[in-house]
Order: C-alpha cells, then structure tokens, then sequence
C-alpha cells in the first residue's frame, strides 16, 4: 500500500461515501430507493499483510438504513448485512474514481437485494455528480452538486490531516484555533467548514456560528461555486466579476485553494 493509496482510500470511505446521506435526503429518486429498506450496508477493502492494522485486516466504513434514512459510522461493522468488499486500496480506489470497471466482491447481496439495487444506485447518483465536468443545468442541482464539494473538500482536508499527509499536517499542526469556511451568499444551508487547531482538525455541515470564521471562500451562486470547483473559471477574473468574494487575507485563501485542489487530485 503506497501513501497516495492510502491518502485516496481515507477521502473515498471518510468524505464521500458519507454524501450518499445527502443523496438520500435531497434527490427524491435516491431516498425513494431506499425508502422501507433496512440493514447495515459495508464498503470495504482489503489490507496487504504488513499494512494490516486489524485483525480483519480489512479498512473500510458501513451505514445504517433506517426506515430509508442513512447513519453513517466510520470503521469496520462486525456483521453488516450488505457488504461491498474490494481486493485492495487500489481497487476500491480504481472503482470510486472511475478509472475501473470492476466491481467490489458482493456479500449478503442475495438476501438482500432491494438493499442492494439502492445502495447501488445511490452510488452511480453520487459518481455522476463529482463526476460531472460541467454544472447541470437545473438550479436545484447546481445547489445540490455545490453543496456536495463543499462537504467533500471540507472532510476531505480533515481526512489527508488525519492520515498524515505531510503538506496538510504541517499546515494545521503550525495553526492556532481557526475556521475556514465555504458558502454561497444567502444559501446557509449549502455551507460547510473546517475548524484547525494545533494540528487537529474537524470538518462540519452548515454554518459556524459561534464566531466568525477566520477565512471564508464565498461565491454569489451555485453556479459560480461550480465554476470554480470545477476548474472551468478563472479564480482571479471570478474575484474581479464578484463570482466568488474571499472574506479574509489572500494569502490563506490561496493556501485553502492548493488544499482543495489536492483534495480533488486524490477524488479523480
């Protein structure tokens, strides 16, 4: 297992296997999937013998299904219903970033196949919107798909801090008690935030409210936040037009814009 394998496995299972419970919740045909279902769904990898840290020697996280509502926990479940269990890192990450086809050894799918066919479907629901290479063009979906980077972007650099990726770790061990955040003006609920202190780190969703953020990167719409996030608009002309607005110094919104970015090279 190299660093890079570990670093991509830690944003799939961790930041955005955790967006199926947003897909649930927010796009009707995902939730109805999973409406009247109920068990405990694993995504799962195998370890390489030295790397094996468990005596399952497996990495992975599960969600439960509740009368249609998804809870994710991170980790391994002792007896889940459903699982979709990879080979290795690098087939599970070959698998979340499109760059294979080969699907995950099935267990306990028989018995439950409508747990399945949702679990699947939420799936290629999420795929095809962090895949996507344009904003759609329904506004609804534009919220949806900006709101669903943000989460990631936000977990995802918490995630690289807590594995230890040496760039992440150095900045926020060298941080004091400071939160960065993303949003769109006058869309609340779309909004996500990282708070970094002393090298800790915890992504969360919504606003932060018990002070001002200490960094904010801002955009006028979802539209314009897609713009950006998918690396069709120039952040500096965006700045100027007022498609985006960096609520703090530059600088640190420069050094939050080189974290996302890595953040996406290990999601593709």
């Amino acid at each position: 297992m190299t660093a890079d394998e570990l670093y991509a496995s830690r944003i799939f299972l961790n930041s955005a296997l955790p967006l199926l419970k947003v897909l649930a919740e927010d796009k009707p045909a995902v939730g109805k999937a999973f409406a009247g279902k109920k068990g405990v769904v694993q995504v799962s990898a195998r370890l390489e013998a030295a790397d094996a840290d468990s005596g399952a020697g497996k990495a992975g996280t599960h969600f439960y299904v509740e009368e249609g509502r998804l809870r994710f926990q991170k980790g391994l479940h002792g007896e889940p219903d459903l699982e979709l269990e990879f080979g290795s890192l690098a087939a599970l990450n070959g698998f979340f970033s499109g760059k294979s086809k080969k699907l995950p050894r099935i267990r306990g799918g028989l018995g439950n196949p409508g747990l399945l066919l949702a679990t699947f479907k939420a799936l290629l629901s999420m795929a095809a919107a962090l895949g996507a290479r344009k904003p759609p063009v329904d506004p609804g979906e534009q919220a949806l798909v900006a709101k669903m980077y943000f989460y990631l972007l936000s977990s995802g650099i918490s995630q690289l801090n807590k594995a230890g990726h040496p760039a992440v770790s150095k900045w926020i061990r060298a941080s004091p008690d400071r939160v960065y955040a993303w949003t769109i003006e006058g869309r609340p609920e779309l909004s996500a935030y990282l708070r970094l202190k002393a090298g800790n780190s915890r992504a969360a969703r919504g606003v932060y409210e018990r002070s001002k953020p200490f960094f904010t990167m801002s955009f006028d719409s979802p539209k314009s936040a897609l713009g950006i996030l998918l690396e069709l608009d120039d952040m500096v002309e965006a700045t100027k037009a007022g498609r985006i607005i960096m609520k703090g110094a530059p600088e640190f919104g420069a050094a939050v814009g080189e974290y996302m970015t890595l953040v996406g090279s290990y999601a593709k």
